[in-house]
């Protein structure tokens, strides 16, 4: 069926779509609504029924009712770790098999999901350039080997909805001019005013084709080679429905909607954060509501805090997001040895809304954000940290200002590494430090995630970084998996010992109902060298007073700073030792973390 002509006079493309009497008159109408917001030029009827068989495509059915929005969708047992699929080889095996095998190994029991970054055919950016979302790289594996995770492991995947790989079927489709992908990718003209469009890199935004229609300028928010889609023709969006509904189909149950804030693109505008791109997301938040499977949608989002905090929109958006100020912001406390930015953070933040959570990290295949430390940091600051990181053997990307000039974007730097000393210079604290800023990722509200290379205290990799050419090589190195086996079964080895000590805090931390991702949390005023906040079980049974000395120097409180309960018995979970209610003091050693409870370990 054809659709009415588009904006410019260009006829849509066919909107293909049957329909289903099996779908609710509520579904069929809060779909309407959002698709005539979206697309006011299209037949809402017709892309309606578009959008329903893209999604549930198959023998797949919608539910009846939607899932109401509740927080018995995670629970404090919910853990993550990220990884690339081939951050073990060992030039015999798939890498999916030994990935397999190091989380069925060393991780079972501990963590309950794993985020396996982009493991499609790619061709630049370490796999964020896709050439073909419907294939595992063969490189690593084959969907077999995904779905055996997935079978054992909560898997989340990438959406990689903003760009795909200048290499790819599609742009070559785009540029022999063939429907529908002639209109799959946002042009713009170099004499367009593009000074409002928010910059996450320093090249050229632009880059200039030969197509069958003629010389064109696409938008390339990332790089060269990695070509943005066009969202305002509703094809594009049908296709990454297909792609989603293909994931689930396949055993993925979290999707992280990869660079979502770009993908709508309006001139004259930052292009960031646009109307309809929170539109979009809720429209895929919808379809996950009403999926048998239970999806979660998680948006990764490296903004400022507050434009971060707009992706749950009124718990119809996201379920979760990524916490990107927390990084920089816990990194910063460690290096200065003064909780007075995290603490005042932290304060400011508003718990999650009912059906949604907040996805707490330290660090990540890409670096440590610096965005989401604007308004929170002052630049020097900022310009401390930098200076302190670098001297650890970090490095140092930039983006692009409207005024044309270059602004730190992230630091780049394997996290264990970061922590080498002070601001003041190295020292011997490197394992206690790290180990603090683990413990608060595990105490705060949300559900924890971890790095691969934070587990296993991978040294910066140097080596990468001049191989390739690129600075996040630093933090993404490839571990040869018996050197890493060995030196987990070595227990002086620096792996060993900061894996074991992270495994065990785990272990403690999933048992405790007070660190459900939805529990009431308070944040205390304990001074500038501790950070600290109170939990609260769902059911008020448990209270967890989570303190942490950011700090070299030893500190000492009072116990009647606290609002322990009379009459209940606390203790510290990390350490076992009793804590007695109002009398005596509780000392902190040197970046010492203390899990205080009335409940068990």
């Amino acid at each position: 069926m054809t659709v009415a002509a588009g904006k410019e006079g260009r006829a849509n493309p066919k909107i293909e779509g049957n329909g289903s009497s099996d779908v609710s008159a509520r579904l069929n109408e809060s779909l309407r609504q959002m698709l005539s917001s979206i697309y006011p030029d299209y037949d809402v009827g017709e892309l309606t029924n578009a959008v329903i068989s893209a999604y549930w495509s198959g023998e797949s059915r919608p539910r009846r009712r939607g899932r109401v929005a509740g927080n018995t969708i995670w629970s404090e047992k919910d853990t993550y770790v990220i990884t690339y699929g081939n951050s073990l080889v060992d030039g015999e095996h798939k890498p999916l098999d030994l990935l397999y095998d190091f989380l069925n190994r060393y991780l079972k029991g501990t963590i309950k999901g794993v985020h396996i970054l982009p493991y499609f055919p790619f061709t630049s950016d370490d796999g964020f350039a896709v050439t073909d979302y419907y294939t595992v790289n063969s490189a690593l594996g084959a969907w077999e080997d995904i779905q055996r995770i997935a079978g054992k492991f909560r898997l989340m995947s990438d959406l990689v909805l903003n760009h795909c790989s200048s290499q790819s079927v599609w742009f070559s489709e785009y540029l022999q001019g063939h429907e529908p992908y002639d209109r799959y990718f946002f042009e713009a003209d170099p004499a367009d005013d593009l000074t409002n469009v928010v910059r996450p890199r320093a090249h050229p935004l632009l880059r200039e084709v030969e197509t069958a229609n003629g010389s064109k300028h696409v938008w390339c928010t990332f790089s060269h080679d990695q070509i943005d889609f066009d969202f305002s023709n509703p094809e594009v969006l049908l296709e990454f429905l297909r792609i989603m509904r293909f994931h689930v189909d396949r055993g993925v149950r979290t999707i992280r909607l990869d660079a979502v804030a770009f993908i709508w693109k309006e001139i004259g505008t930052p292009c960031i954060h646009l109307r309809q791109t929170h539109e979009i997301v809720r429209l895929m938040r919808l379809l996950a509501d009403y999926s048998d499977e239970a999806v979660v949608l998680i948006t990764e989002t490296n903004v400022p805090n507050i434009e971060n905090l707009s992706y749950f929109g009124n718990r119809n958006e996201a379920h979760a997001i990524y916490n990107f100020s927390l990084p920089p912001l816990i990194l910063q406390a460690l290096l200065t040895g003064n909780s007075t930015h995290l603490n005042a953070w932290q304060m400011a933040m508003p718990p999650a809304q009912r059906g949604c959570c907040y996805f707490n990290f330290t660090a990540s295949h890409d670096g440590i954000g610096l965005r989401p430390a604007e308004g929170l940091l002052s630049d020097e600051e900022i310009t401390e940290m930098i200076d302190a990181v670098t001297g650890f053997g970090g490095k140092v990307s930039m983006r692009r200002m409207p005024d044309g000039k270059d602004r730190p974007y992230e630091m780049n730097v394997s996290l264990y590494d970061a922590m080498k000393g002070t601001c003041e210079g190295e020292d011997d604290y490197n394992l206690e430090r790290f180990l603090c800023s683990q413990a608060i990722a595990m105490a705060l509200e949300g559900i924890p995630a971890f790095y691969i290379h934070s587990l296993l205290a991978t040294p910066n990799d140097i080596s990468g970084v001049e191989k390739t050419g690129i600075n996040r090589a630093i933090n993404r190195h490839r571990w040869n998996y018996p050197d890493l086996q060995q030196k987990l079964a070595d227990g002086t080895s620096r792996q060993a010992i900061a894996f074991n000590h992270i495994k065990r805090m785990i272990g403690i931390r999933i048992r405790q109902p007070a660190f459900h991702p939805n529990a009431t949390q308070f944040t205390l005023q304990l001074g500038e060298q501790l950070f600290g906040f109170w939990r609260q079980s769902t059911d008020r049974e448990q209270s967890i007073f989570a303190i942490h000395n950011v700090s070299d120097k030893t500190v000492t409180i009072p116990s009647m700073s606290l609002n322990l309960i009379g009459g209940a018995d606390w203790s510290d979970l990390l350490s076992g030792e009793p804590v007695r209610a109002f009398t005596g003091d509780i000392e902190f050693a040197p970046y010492q973390c203390r899990w205080i409870t009335n409940g068990s370990a």
